[in-house]
């Protein structure tokens, strides 16, 4: 069967990424083909569950390798979409593609699927719009692949602060893919760089006042990034209310013992405080804003790892 060369592959990660393409594709009344990885042996690029979507021009929006078989899958999903066949295909280790090695050795189980549940995937845009978890459901013709997948929300980060940190900190989280929100008593910071936020961001106007801080939930890291602390401790104990599942501050551990005994003084109890991680940042001492931007970013990217979501617990069950 001849189809087109493969098209632009474009590596988006986060599963509301490839369920917002699909959804702008039903809606237009563009056919797509659904990928999904549904097992792996040994080591993989990609989590298990990952997506990806070819469109019917032959672009595809996500990866399931790191090169190595993304142009061979647009070509079988072109396929797909001519001959409306659902395919089950594996490779790697015992493959009977025998040409595509997967260079991190073991095998990888993708299900190409030309006609997806496209109502399940306007469904799905719609939670991940709410902030909610999305279970999707995937069929092969072989039902001990057949596999269901939980997928949270993609992680936000809330940053209260000013100077160059607090920059730094927007610049570096969006570009790793977070929902950013910001939050500044500086105008000039917020109209540098509020086209980060994917919502208007929040002019702080004096440190008493605490503002609404409903955009933290359970996906959710929140950051204080001043030099001048003031402006910090209504904003803590109003973020420790909230099911964010990150707080961190920015400060030296002297600072840090500063901050919790003024919100012991405020009535936040011991409990409370643990939630606080102070100085934030995986590497100590550091002075230029990037190199912080980047370590407390990693030390939120571990918390975020060590939290067993139910999308892992599923993939982790095989259920």
């Amino acid at each position: 069967m001849k189809t087109s060369p493969p098209n632009a592959l474009t590596y988006a990660e986060h599963a509301s990424d490839i369920i917002a393409k699909g959804a702008a594709l039903t809606r237009a009344a563009q056919p797509f083909v659904l990928i999904t990885s549904m097992a792996i042996e040994g080591g993989a690029a990609r989590e298990v569950g990952s997506l990806a979507l070819v469109e019917q021009s032959g672009a595809m929006t996500g990866y399931l390798s790191n090169g190595c078989i993304d142009r061979d899958i647009q070509l079988h999903a072109q396929e797909a979409l001519q001959s409306k066949q659902k395919k089950l295909i594996r490779y790697g280790d015992g493959s009977r593609f025998g040409d595509l090695k997967l260079p991190c050795g073991g095998a990888l189980m993708v299900l190409i699927d030309p006609a997806p549940d496209t109502d399940a995937i306007l469904q799905a845009e719609a939670q991940f719009a709410a902030r909610q978890p999305v279970t999707l459901s995937f069929h092969s013709d072989d039902e001990a692949l057949s596999k269901r997948f939980t997928y949270a929300p993609r992680h936000r980060l809330v940053l209260a602060g000013r100077g160059a940190i607090f920059r730094h900190m927007a610049q570096v989280g969006h570009a790793m893919g977070f929902d950013v929100r910001l939050l500044s008593p500086d105008a000039e910071d917020l109209a540098a760089i509020g086209h980060l936020s994917s919502a208007a961001s929040i002019h702080l106007t004096t440190p008493n006042a605490t503002p609404m801080l409903d955009m933290l939930d359970a996906h959710t890291a929140f950051l204080t990034l001043f030099h001048d602390h003031d402006w910090e401790p209504s904003l803590l104990r109003a973020a420790i209310e909230t099911p964010a599942h990150f707080i961190g501050s920015l400060g030296s551990r002297r600072t840090h013992d500063m901050r919790c005994e003024t919100l012991r003084q405020m009535g936040v109890n011991e409990a409370s405080l643990e939630r606080l991680h102070g100085p934030i940042g995986l590497v100590p001492s550091l002075r230029d804003a990037s190199s912080i931007a980047a370590s407390a970013l990693a030390e939120i990217v571990a918390a975020f790892q060590n939290k067993a979501t139910p999308f892992e617990v599923l993939l982790k069950s095989g259920k």
